[in-house]
């Protein structure tokens, strides 16, 4: 079942050079499912959905660990087994400890249009 995100909803996570979170705020921990708790020390990919293609999220890698900044859309999936989309932006970050780089992740509700293109293309991935 698919959570629609509200307008207002701003999802905020950070991450280790590994992707374990350090940081999730409560929009998150909402939307997800999950407790703060839950959350911290858990790999990013707890929310992985399986219909995304691998190749976005090698390309989010790729880009990211570059130090450049990656945008795009993500369908996640909840602790409950249903799902939501996001358009996310992850920065590389530096401020996660002297010799550990990490990543913030900003996401914000996706529009039926975008979630519809998002779709499309991954269907052309895996």
């Amino acid at each position: 079942m698919e959570h629609e995100l509200q307008d207002t909803d701003f999802l905020v996570s950070q991450t280790d050079s590994k992707g374990k979170i350090l940081f999730a705020n409560e929009d998150f921990c909402k939307i997800a499912g999950y407790t703060l708790e839950e959350m911290i020390g858990k790999p990013h990919n707890i929310v992985r959905h399986p219909d995304m293609p691998k190749a976005a999220f090698k390309d989010l890698w790729d880009t990211v660990k570059s130090g450049k900044v990656w945008k795009g859309y993500v369908k996640n999936s909840t602790k409950n087994g249903g799902y939501y989309w996001v358009f996310a932006t992850v920065y590389p970050n530096i401020a996660c400890g002297e010799s550990d780089h990490g990543y913030m992740s900003c996401r914000r509700k996706a529009s039926k249009a975008e979630v519809q293109k998002a779709e499309a293309l991954y269907k052309t991935m895996r």
